[in-house]
């Protein structure tokens, strides 16, 4: 088989290669400007990410010849380069010095105070002067200031404060009688439909009977509203 040389070759698929392209162009020459910005774009962005990095490699390369790490100053002393004070051994913490710390409770007077205010508490509910503060020895045992103390409670406030005599109760009044109308239709027992299909039978007089017998009872609102209506109706009529 006959082989051309290399160099004919090449020419050869060169001018098949024009050709093609050629016949391409058309199509190619419309989209041509899209092509020609996207890759101008795509190439700028390849440089500018090109040009970021070396910068940064630069920076780091300035960073370890110009800014190096600074010894801490002798003038620069923190807290925890402090160490705490030692507690010298056998010391006791310092007692606080306020009011509240310095007050020593004295259980005879506190339950002398809490005396003197629940009798003043009961004079002033029962609507009696209060009565006076009552001074004991501080030096006294409790158990003589505590019999002191329900004497005074049990002198004259004790009639104030004594249980009232019971007082009768009124007897219950007698239940309203149950009007004609309301004994034969059963009235008490009726419920709201019912007494809607009722009601054309029933007369101005028995609708009144049975509205003065329900207010008068158990005052249901649907029941009113239903005689009072249907009253009203009549009476127009």
């Amino acid at each position: 088989m006959f082989r051309p040389p290399f160099l004919a070759r090449v020419a050869a698929g060169a001018a098949v290669y024009a050709l093609e392209e050629t016949r391409r162009l058309p199509s190619a020459a419309a989209k041509l400007p899209l092509t020609a910005v996207s890759r101008l774009l795509q190439t700028g962005m390849h440089v500018q990410q090109f040009v970021t990095s070396l910068a940064i490699k630069g920076d780091s390369v300035f960073d370890r010849i110009v800014n190096r790490p600074e010894e801490q100053p002798e003038w620069a002393t923190f807290d925890e380069d402090d160490d705490p004070p030692a507690r010298e051994s056998g010391t006791t913490p310092r007692r606080r010095n306020s009011g509240f710390d310095r007050f020593d409770a004295d259980p005879a007077e506190v339950e002398l105070a809490l005396q003197e205010t629940l009798d003043g508490l009961r004079a002033i509910q029962n609507g009696n002067p209060v009565p006076a503060a009552h001074t004991f020895d501080a030096g006294a045992p409790v158990d003589d200031i505590a019999v002191a103390g329900a004497a005074a409670v049990d002198g004259p406030e004790s009639a104030a404060t004594a249980d009232p005599e019971p007082v009768a109760e009124p007897e219950p009044a007698a239940a309203p009688e149950l009007p004609e109308v309301g004994a034969r239709y059963d009235y008490p027992n009726m419920t709201l439909a019912q007494l809607r299909g009722r009601l054309r039978t029933l007369t101005v007089a028995d609708l009144v009977a049975l509205l003065d017998y329900e207010q008068r009872t158990l005052d249901r609102a649907a029941f009113v509203t239903m005689l009072t209506n249907r009253i009203a109706t009549v009476r127009a009529q």
